[in-house]
């Protein structure tokens, strides 16, 4: 299972959201599941909850993707870095031929974009 957390679903937990922190949870203790944080989507995070950045990237199971070019790239043609990173780490690549789920608590937000999404609401 692959997941990317976005800059919501950052925050949310670090305000203690019971799902995103199953979903931690499930990265550090199960085989097969990764979770994914964009470096666009945590800086926004850290903006909305300052120490967000340095908690996320501290715990086991986290993997935090660099801006690269292509990525950078795809962030120029967007209005938000963090949704565009998000988006963008989201998309199939040969490591995830099925590409990965953002985890979300603005499902939203995600509505018409070619993504599956996970609402942290419920």
């Amino acid at each position: 299972m692959h997941i990317v957390l976005d800059e919501t679903a950052m925050a949310a937990a670090g305000q203690g959201n019971v799902l995103a922190s199953r979903l931690i949870h499930r990265a550090h203790a199960e085989p097969g599941w990764f979770l994914y944080v964009p470096a666009c989507a945590l800086v926004e995070a850290d903006r909305a909850r300052p120490g967000t950045a340095e908690h996320l990237a501290s715990l086991p199971g986290i993997i935090v993707l660099d801006l690269d070019l292509s990525a950078a790239l795809a962030v120029a043609r967007q209005e938000t870095w963090a949704a565009a990173h998000s988006q963008y780490a989201a998309q199939p690549t040969p490591d995830r031929p099925d590409g990965a789920v953002i985890a979300t608590t603005a499902p939203g937000r995600w509505a018409g974009e070619p993504v599956r999404v996970l609402d942290l609401t419920s």
